[in-house]
Parts: C-alpha cells; structure tokens; sequence
C-alpha cells in the first residue's frame, strides 16, 4: 500500500514538472511578459485528485452529491469484507491444509488450482473497490467532472 501511495506521487510529480517545466523555460526565454507558475492550491488540488495529467483547471460539477458519495464507500467496505470471506474460506482453510502435510508436486499443484478462483474473485473486488468506488467518491467530493477513469 506504501509503494503504491509511493508510485502515484512520483507519477504526479512527474507529470507536473513535465507539464509546467516548458511553459516556464519558454516564458524566460522569451521574456515575453511575467513566468506563470502555479500556484499552490492548484497543485494541492492535482494530488487529491484522481488524474495523473496536471492541467492549472479541471471539469468541475457545481455540486457534491453526498449520497453518491456514501453509497460509493459503502460498496468499497461491502468489498472489502466480501474478500475477507472469500480470502477465510476458500484460501486459508487449502493452505491450512496443505502445510500439515508432508511436501509432494500434487498436493502442490492442488493447492495451487483450488486458490485460481478465489484469487480471481478478490482480483476483481479490489479493481472494483478501488478504481470504480474509491476513484469516484474522491471525484465527486472533489467536484471532479471528467470520469474516464477507464480509457
């Protein structure tokens, strides 16, 4: 969780520096009138948001709709507790079993093949609860209008 808060920020960094850098350097170089650098709230905006590309202003809705809001973490806590069942009782319960018994390539693989699904179905959980619930409360309490969280 750490390294991945970790990666996002040094995506945004970049796409900041990558953003404004140029503007700045030909305003300087070209002494045209005064540098535009962002200001503070703008960036502070850029790191709450859910985009990776700075832009100085973003789509906003006029206002927060709360309902949406709750709604949109009550699906990331109803999926996070439904990974926690399936995590209790499909996958522990095989690993359990399997390390009680002596080491041989089938129980192995056995192990390995009855954990796919449940892997699969938290797999999806975890895309859902993070990039369309969590990604979409934070939009909206944000004002955020431009969801296209996917393309």
């Amino acid at each position: 969780l750490l390294l991945a808060l970790q990666v996002r920020l040094v995506m945004k960094a970049h796409s900041f520096i990558r953003e404004n850098v140029p503007r700045v350097l030909s305003s300087v170089k070209d002494k045209a009138g005064p540098v535009h650098i962002p200001r503070i709230s703008q960036y502070l905006y850029f790191l709450f948001a859910p985009t990776l590309i700075y832009r100085d202003n973003y789509p906003r809705n006029p206002t927060i709709r709360w309902g949406y809001v709750a709604t949109k973490f009550a699906q990331v806590l109803g999926s996070l507790f439904y990974a926690y069942y399936i995590f209790v009782r499909l996958c522990i319960p095989q690993f359990r079993n399997s390390s009680q018994e002596t080491f041989n390539l089938r129980g192995l693989v056995l192990c390995i093949f009855n954990s796919i699904l449940p892997g699969v179905l938290i797999l999806f959980l975890v895309f859902f609860a993070f990039l369309h619930c969590w990604l979409n409360a934070f939009a909206e309490m944000l004002r955020f209008a431009d969801r296209m969280f996917y393309k």
